[in-house]
């Protein structure tokens, strides 16, 4: 019993991390043991998380396979998120961080994807301390106190990527963030060669959420439809031009950035208005998630729940799938 307690005591004072060097003498059988910093911190970040494998293992499959599963109705986004955070991970020594703008109407999935993107790097997804996720009108109301926004903001950033390179940033609201604020982020996004002694943030993520170019993309997306296109055929190069009008000719967090500039936004990803045939399909996964059986007709009863436009012919969603949950929840209630 009285080494069982010395055995638990040696445990306690493994896990304690501020410890870089202990010396513990004759507590097991007389011998002595020294702790360096080598095993003291291997065995605290097997319980706390730390910047290591066993916290941060990108699952490129499962990112894959949620990103085809889980969103529907947005076939540029799967394809080219997929694709831009795969090769900046798999790069392991890239030009620069990486930089993605999502745009598109409320509910369209800009926070969701960023989510699944989170939760198939990180191990603790949207919890872990090296995913900030910043929400401009909480954060950043006020214009007024810009100066003071940038200094907290580019602490922040030099605070998290100091502790872990592979540091993930998540800026919603992104059409209202204070003029001028995320020209900050210029010297954390700019290609620099690695420089021996200062931190590096080319393994970092940088991923920018608005609305602005909405309406654009809702009118390309419905004028496509009316021409009796498939959604499908639409391509990213079609959209570029369509999210630059919307992005940079509006006020808002983009509105004269050096970041643009620069062109230090490496992808604009545009999120389409989503037709009632992608409702249906939230409507049954939320259905499933929550033990409901899945009919035609309760999926109708769900969708028809929802207001769409244009007015005359209702063809999107208003709302995205963003209600859909409480839909759910009223129609089965």
């Amino acid at each position: 019993m009285e080494n069982t307690g010395k055995l638990v005591l040696l445990m306690t004072i493994l896990c304690v991390p501020m410890i870089s060097a202990v010396l513990i003498e004759g507590i097991v059988g007389g011998g002595t043991f020294l702790l360096g910093s080598f095993l003291a911190p291997k065995i605290y970040c097997h319980f706390t998380e730390c910047c290591r494998n066993k916290w941060i293992k990108p699952n490129i499959t499962g990112l894959q396979s949620a990103l085809r599963r889980r969103v529907f109705g947005q076939h540029l986004v799967t394809e080219t998120v997929f694709k831009a955070i795969v090769g900046h991970l798999n790069n392991e020594s890239p030009n620069k961080a990486l930089a993605i703008s999502l745009n598109g109407w409320t509910g369209s999935g800009k926070n969701f994807v960023s989510k699944i993107i989170a939760e198939h790097i990180f191990k603790k997804g949207l919890e872990s301390d090296y995913v900030h996720l910043i929400i401009a009108t909480y954060e950043y109301p006020h214009q007024s106190q810009v100066e003071k926004y940038k200094r907290q903001l580019r602490n922040r950033v030099v605070d998290s990527v100091s502790k872990c390179p592979r540091s993930l940033f998540i800026f919603d609201e992104m059409d209202k963030m204070p003029l001028g604020l995320i020209d900050v982020l210029k010297p954390f996004l700019d290609h620099y060669p690695p420089d021996e002694g200062k931190i590096d943030y080319r393994q970092s993520i940088f991923i920018f959420l608005s609305n602005t170019g909405g309406h654009l993309i809702n009118n390309a997306v419905l004028k496509h439809w009316k021409d009796g296109k498939k959604r499908e055929d639409i391509k990213i190069k079609e959209m570029d031009k369509v999210i630059n009008l919307g992005e940079f000719n509006n006020k808002g967090g983009f509105w004269h950035s050096s970041l643009i500039d620069k062109n230090l936004i490496d992808y604009f990803i545009p999120f389409m208005p989503m037709e009632r045939s992608h409702i249906k399909m939230c409507a049954q996964a939320d259905l499933e998630k929550k033990g409901h059986p899945v009919t035609e007709s309760i999926l109708n009863r769900v969708a028809d729940e929802l207001l769409y436009f244009p007015e005359d012919l209702k063809v999107f969603s208003l709302s995205g799938c963003k209600k859909i949950s409480s839909k759910v929840d009223y129609v089965m209630g």
